[in-house]
């Protein structure tokens, strides 16, 4: 039990100081409680709380569109406020069904997701996702019409890549057959994590994003980056889509843009997806979505809050400067007799335990209990996959401390 959290620390229930080697869940990378972020969610509560999102709104949400589109890549024009990564995912889905529609193209329902992606956990999310042990209980009310390219991991040719693979961009390929057996003109769109995080952190092969890109073109099919997890200096840029130098139709995001304070995500969309919408639609509702906390006012103070203090303390190129001291730290541990694998892009990472046997999963979950009630440290891991994502504000003393426990995580556990 956590109950409380400064700075790159929490503090446990048993008054132990815990150090956080995942800031969050991928969401708080300048730390927790920074000042100005409290601040200007104390006052915005005082001042207002909430405010109706339905035809009426108030001056912080278009604030921070503005704010938004400054930063994302250039053809952005609109933002459409969730209140998390799965909200974000299902709302990128739907606008890219209403968009071929308002295109007289109503015959494009298919999508594309990608094996081992993660888009949250509403029902859209879960359909385009392809991590199997999210789908399998839910199976029967997935949305039909959905097909998965095959993910880009293999141990035999990938093992212990820095950065991204040099294998692997002809598995966008499989997008062409995929348009062959169901007609590319009957696919509205293709989701994808630009670095997938939540499987345990696989780098897009050189290329890979490139051809995917330029089949989506070829077939008329909208590209969706969901950048939930690697927006806002995660890869030591404001979103995936400029470190990879691909645009996309759609990026979703949500985490980072509040620094985890609030729940908050958004939906980036292009002028063309957004007048075409606009301009097509009957008289009265556009689109027929939104959440009654869309834009909610103390998450746009948050949000404005955050995007000052990622601009203001040079967030962005910390985490890009930081980006090697992190490789050589995580790779410290690639001659370690129980690791198979190590991997890293941008400050995300992970290191992946061969498995027991006859009990998959267990290693790496021990290894977790290890670190945080012997080593004062949160390790997130997803089977025997210990995943990784520093403070974007870290120095390389906190990586050394973190991976020198981890080290010794692994030495103590069998």
């Amino acid at each position: 039990m956590l109950v409380a959290a400064k700075g790159h620390y929490y503090t446990a229930e048993d008054g132990r100081s815990i150090y956080d080697s995942f800031s969050g869940l991928w969401t708080c990378g300048v730390g927790h409680g920074h000042p100005k972020i409290v601040e200007a969610v104390q006052r915005q509560v005082a001042e207002m709380d909430y405010a109706i999102g339905f035809q009426v709104s108030h001056p912080k949400a278009f604030e921070l569109s503005d704010k938004l589109l400054k930063l994302a890549p250039h053809g952005f024009g609109s933002v459409f406020f969730t209140n998390s990564g799965s909200e974000s995912a299902d709302t990128a889905l739907k606008i890219s069904l209403a968009y071929h529609r308002a295109k007289g193209r109503g015959e494009r329902t298919r999508l594309v997701g990608r094996a081992r992606g993660y888009h949250g956990t509403s029902f859209g999310g879960m359909s385009v996702g392809g991590i199997t042990p999210n789908r399998k209980v839910f199976s029967a009310a997935l949305l039909p019409g959905v097909d998965h390219l095959p993910h880009t991991f293999d141990l035999a040719h990938s093992a212990m890549s820095k950065g991204q693979p040099e294998w692997g961009a002809h598995l966008a390929d499989e997008l062409d057959r995929i348009c062959a057996i169901h007609g590319g003109e009957n696919i509205a769109a293709v989701m994808v994590e630009p670095a997938a995080g939540s499987t345990g952190i696989l780098p897009p092969p050189v290329g890979y994003l490139e051809r995917l890109r330029e089949i989506c073109d070829r077939h008329g099919i909208l590209l969706i980056f969901d950048e939930v997890i690697t927006a806002f200096g995660r890869l030591g840029a404001p979103f995936g889509a400029d470190r990879f130098n691909v645009k996309p139709d759609i990026i979703t995001t949500a985490k980072g843009l509040t620094n985890g304070v609030i729940p908050m995500g958004a939906v980036l969309v292009s002028d063309e997806i957004h007048s075409k919408i606009m301009d097509n639609s009957a008289p009265g509702i556009e689109l027929f979505h939104g959440y009654t906390y869309s834009g909610h006012p103390v998450a746009t103070a948050a949000g404005l809050a955050t995007l000052d203090v990622y601009k203001d303390e040079g967030i962005f190129d910390q985490a890009r400067g930081l980006e090697t001291i992190f490789e050589e730290h995580i790779h410290s541990l690639a001659d370690h007799p129980k690791v198979i694998d190590v991997r890293n892009i941008g400050l995300m990472g992970a290191i992946e335990l061969a498995p027991r046997d006859g009990a998959p999963g267990t290693r790496g979950l021990d290894v977790h209990k290890h670190c945080f009630w012997e080593q004062d440290l949160i390790v997130r891991n997803g089977g025997d996959i210990l995943q990784f994502s520093p403070f974007l504000n870290s120095d390389s003393d906190d990586l050394a401390m973190t991976f020198e426990r981890v080290r010794r995580s692994i030495d103590c556990v069998g």
